[in-house]
């Protein structure tokens, strides 16, 4: 069903979402809810067990039709659920896409969500054909800033209005990666 079984770094481990990981996806959002909660519609006081199984299958159809690929962060040896980054909103015209992620509060500050940002990025140049990955990010996000800085994506400017998280409209930093980036080459 999927192109790849998973990409790896040595030390975390992205790859497609499995049935039967709701537990571990929902007690990493449960632990990491007072992080997420301002920055990602989707984490609310609301999130369920359910809601973490309804996700998972969801992720994976949309991955089946090339819409959206969701990515469960994982440790590479271990295999313990670190938390999440996906690519969405590919633009069928212009091929980009947008670039996300979050890891697990416990595990903050080592370095995870860049390696796995790196390991999407490759994967939006490599496999979905994208020719730019966007990382849009709410002005106030501080944490997420740092890791697109540390990624080495490129800051293109502050962007007014250009996102909502529920009730709440905020400028956004916009940030991209490039294949060259990576030393790979655009091609549509």
């Amino acid at each position: 069903m999927f192109p790849f079984a998973k990409l790896t770094d040595g030390f975390v481990t992205i790859r497609p979402y499995e049935f039967g990981e709701e537990h571990a996806l929902f007690a990493a959002v449960q632990e990491s809810l007072g992080e997420l909660h301002p920055w990602m519609s989707w984490a609310t006081e609301k999130y369920t067990l359910q809601t973490a199984r309804d996700f998972i299958a969801i992720a994976r159809a949309e991955w089946s039709r090339g819409t959206l690929y969701s990515f469960a962060i994982t440790h590479a040896e271990s295999g313990d659920f670190l938390g999440g980054c996906g690519l969405s909103q590919f633009h069928p015209v212009y091929q980009f896409c947008n670039l996300g992620y979050w890891v697990r509060a416990s595990k903050h500050g080592q370095g995870i969500a860049v390696r796995a940002a790196k390991l999407a990025a490759r994967f939006a140049f490599e496999r979905a054909k994208a020719i730019r990955a966007e990382i849009v990010i709410a002005k106030e996000n501080h944490a997420s800033k740092r890791v697109a800085e540390k990624l080495g994506a490129h800051y293109e400017g502050l962007l007014l209005n250009r996102m909502t998280v529920r009730e709440n409209i905020y400028d956004a930093h916009m940030f991209s990666l490039l294949p060259a980036d990576f030393g790979l080459i655009a091609s549509l």
